[in-house]
């Protein structure tokens, strides 16, 4: 019983806390990635110095960290590019903090 009002209690804590969607992966990592697999492609399709434009478009397809995550699995699985989902999320944390901003 203690425990379960403890659980309770941490929940309540930390209602007002917003998560980092994507904690605990390597921002720094998936920058590299990102300018290795993804910038050439995107400054083609997209536009932009540095292909940014797929990001900051007015209809970008990404709306949440969810659809962020599946848009790169979409871009891993057609242009086999040999990303593990680990890969993926890096790039992902990378993307939400310098356009995204999702919390």
């Amino acid at each position: 019983m203690k425990f379960r009002n403890l659980v309770i209690a941490g929940l309540f804590a930390t209602g007002g806390a917003q998560a980092d969607p994507f904690a605990g992966a390597d921002v720094e990592a998936g920058e590299f990635i990102h300018a290795d697999q993804c910038v050439a492609c995107h400054t083609e399709k997209f536009g932009g110095p540095d292909g940014s434009n797929a990001y900051t478009r007015a209809d970008r397809r990404v709306t949440s960290p969810d659809s962020l995550l599946q848009q790169l699995t979409a871009c891993t699985t057609v242009l086999n590019l040999g990303l593990f989902p680990e890969d993926e999320r890096d790039i992902a944390a990378y993307l939400n903090k310098h356009y995204y901003k999702f919390e």
